[in-house]
């Protein structure tokens, strides 16, 4: 899918000679991030390379151990059981950012997530929002600016060609049909 930004970028190309136009389209379409670019520190230490995971949709979650939506965790955990054998990445990434409510270190959010049977990755907290937030949250930002965080357990689904497809508010529970069916239908999409 060409976007606006190849377009503009061929079309001054095109303005500066014949011959450069065509690479300065390949070049915009190389240049074109991905989540797949990105990595977040493991809660219990290396790193989660979202490179590793792709060709995969991912959904990825920031979530927080003293929120009122905390047992989504168990939704959450619910979609991994059901979709991770199709090839469903789901990662944790635990913020403070949002009414103070993950306050803990690792320990705290490992035993939080743990007693809501979450057995997918969780990275180690993060920010989420604003200009310090890690770069994959700026790049989801830029890339969906009225779909950003705005409490916790925000939810991007992420394509197999590693674009944002779907993005779900806090509000919508992991179980809702509306996630189920974004989630079949990035893993049915080749």
């Amino acid at each position: 899918m060409i976007d606006r930004r190849m377009i503009l970028t061929a079309a001054l190309a095109a303005i500066a000679g014949p011959a450069s136009a065509g690479s300065a389209l390949a070049q915009a379409a190389v240049s074109r991030m991905t989540a797949y670019a990105f990595s977040f520190p493991a809660l219990a230490g290396g790193d989660i390379r979202l490179a590793d995971y792709a060709g995969r949709p991912l959904l990825i979650v920031n979530t927080a151990s003293l929120c009122g939506y905390t047992p989504q965790y168990s939704g959450l955990q619910e979609l991994w059981t059901e979709f991770h054998g199709r090839g469903l990445m789901i990662l944790g990434i635990p913020s403070n950012d949002f009414g103070g409510q993950e306050p803990g270190g690792a320990t705290e959010i490992a035993n939080t997530a743990q007693q809501h049977g979450a057995a997918f990755p969780i990275a180690a907290k993060a920010t989420v929002k604003g200009q310090n937030a890690h770069p994959f949250y700026r790049w989801a930002a830029d890339a969906r600016p009225k779909d950003v965080p705005r409490w916790n357990f925000h939810k991007y689904l992420i394509g197999r060609d590693g674009h944002i497809v779907d993005v779900f508010p806090a509000s919508v529970e992991p179980s809702d049909t509306r996630v189920k069916t974004a989630i079949a239908r990035a893993l049915a999409d080749s």
